[in-house]
């Protein structure tokens, strides 16, 4: 369930990146083609982008489906950036959380999604709560388990954990606690990307100009994307992709 993208390049509008390609995330939330769980992405989207000069992402996110809003495609006309993460939703499980339960979440200067489910929520996730003091169990965004993944990692980044060994020991973390979970995390503060193929799919593209993409699913026939092999990091940049394997103990950074 779900469907999200991050890009890091050149300067592109984000109808480009999102709306244009001929499976794209905007498609994606109604026709995904490699989504194994779930159909349909429409209880919720969001991206998140960062300009020039400000390290502080912004984000647009709503509670509907991605093709219902038409200021979507305006703001995806004009807004141009180099660093982007977007996601569209397929819930869980029904809550009244609305926009606030969309993708991206953001803490700081990061941004993140999850692409899964963390199995028997949220049961299975009860174990985990005293690893979050208090303060940051009541600010969570949203009443879901996307919204308490990104707490439990926002929770290391903060303690200052390398990005990559953070999301590993997160995965595992969960995985633990509940082993039927899928946790494809998505993360990017505007420099790198970070992201993991535990359960679900990962592809990434790289392109001449310097530009990568790292995505749920390819958003064209392309034969430069190339999937991420499940239990893998991926950590990315504007030049290049490196893999690891989530099975080791810790991945390098």
């Amino acid at each position: 369930m779900c469907r999200h993208l991050a890009y890091l390049g050149p300067e592109e509008p984000l109808g480009r990146l999102l709306v244009d390609p001929p499976h794209g995330l905007y498609r994606q939330s109604w026709a995904p083609r490699r989504q194994r769980h779930g159909t349909v992405n429409a209880d919720g989207f969001g991206v998140g982008w960062y300009a020039p000069g400000d390290p502080v992402p912004a984000r647009y996110r709503r509670s509907g489906p991605i093709w219902a809003d038409p200021s979507f495609a305006d703001l995806a006309r004009v807004v141009r950036s180099g660093a982007v993460l977007a996601a569209v939703r397929d819930a869980t499980l029904p809550g009244a959380d609305g926009a606030a339960a969309a993708a991206p979440f953001a803490g700081d200067r990061w941004l993140f999604s999850h692409n899964g489910a963390v199995a028997g929520w949220p049961a299975a996730a009860a174990p985990l709560v005293p690893a979050l003091p208090p303060v940051e169990m009541l600010s969570l965004e949203a009443r879901t388990d996307s919204a308490f993944v990104w707490a439990l990692l926002l929770h290391r980044l903060r303690a200052g954990e390398d990005p990559g060994r953070a999301l590993a020991g997160t995965v595992r973390e969960l995985a633990e606690a509940a082993p039927a979970s899928r946790l494809n995390l998505l993360l990017t503060d505007g420099t790198a990307v970070l992201a993991t193929a535990w359960g679900d799919t990962l592809w990434y593209r790289t392109g001449p100009g310097g530009g990568t993409v790292v995505a749920s699913e390819p958003y064209d026939d392309d034969p430069r994307w190339q999937e991420v092999p499940d239990r893998s990091l991926l950590r990315a940049d504007r030049a290049e992709v490196r893999l690891s394997s989530l099975k080791d103990p810790a991945p390098a950074p």
